[in-house]
């Protein structure tokens, strides 16, 4: 606990650290792989997402808002793995929407000790100016707020839980992680485009996606470019499974038997011949 810059100096120049493990955000994530250069350390990191959840016309509507509202606003959506952009396809987006609308106006928001609340408060002041700075940006760019949008009547840092339509994907919620409780969703025509939307960021932590059909399950499962996918769930995380993200959301895996090959090193042996008299 202190200074985290001299600390992490001190970690990163001494040659009694052989590793160093680190979840948080990706530039920090960079500092740290380039400082561990000069002594070679093994490295892991847990960086920053922007989960893509996919909604296909063919999915079960109360399953996919179920899903979704689990991966959008778990901690008040304040996870690397909480679905950052909702893409739902065109023959779904009205319905879905409005349902999806519903189910977050029942969210609600308070003290997280007390009881049958869901949506508590963000960290700081800075988090609630960058959630508000992002809906300002949509919204100047044409999208359209269904619900919330603004500060709590609650004060502090509480935030409304937001929904927002018709947002498009050079806008900051498409680009950037809000790490707050709003909910973008943009619309989409073809699997193809999905997958291209989905993938096309530096990220590559988490997604989800929702549909009954299989050979899209796995089409989509393959296609997308990211360590931890969900099929027809919103909670994925679990300390049994791999858990790591592709391209810029970092290095390694944590979680299962592969989590702990990211603390070894392999050495081989070779023993010759010990029998010569």
């Amino acid at each position: 606990m202190g200074n985290a810059p001299d600390i992490g100096d001190a970690l990163l120049a001494s040659s009694q650290v052989r590793k160093i493990t680190f979840t948080g955000s990706t530039a920090v994530g960079k500092k740290l792989m380039a400082g561990s250069a000069e002594t070679v350390k093994k490295v892991s990191l847990e960086l920053g997402g922007n989960a893509p959840c996919i909604v296909f016309d063919d999915a079960d509507i109360d399953v996919a808002v179920k899903g979704t509202l689990a991966a959008k606003f778990r901690n008040s959506g304040q996870t690397c793995v909480c679905a950052n952009r909702i893409l739902v396809q065109e023959g779904i987006y009205e319905k879905f929407a409005s349902a999806f609308s519903k189910a977050v106006q029942d969210l609600q928001v308070g003290n997280g000790l007390s009881e049958g609340v869901a949506q508590g408060p963000l960290i700081n002041e800075a988090a609630v100016q960058k959630v508000e700075s992002f809906v300002q940006d949509a919204i100047s760019k044409g999208a359209k707020i269904l619900l919330g949008g603004k500060r709590h009547s609650l004060g502090m840092t509480f935030y409304e839980p937001t929904v927002i339509s018709d947002v498009e994907s050079d806008m900051l919620l498409s680009r950037n992680e809000v790490f707050g409780p709003v909910a973008p969703l943009l619309r989409f025509k073809t699997e193809e485009e999905a997958v291209r939307l989905a993938n096309d960021t530096n990220a590559g932590l988490a997604a989800y996606f929702f549909t009954n059909n299989v050979q899209r399950t796995w089409r989509v499962s393959e296609a997308l470019e990211y360590g931890l996918v969900g099929v027809n769930e919103g909670l994925i995380s679990t300390e049994v499974a791999p858990f790591g993200g592709f391209k810029q959301s970092g290095l390694g895996r944590e979680g299962s038997k592969y989590g702990m090959d990211e603390y070894l090193e392999i050495k081989y042996v070779c023993l010759g011949d010990m029998n010569r008299k």
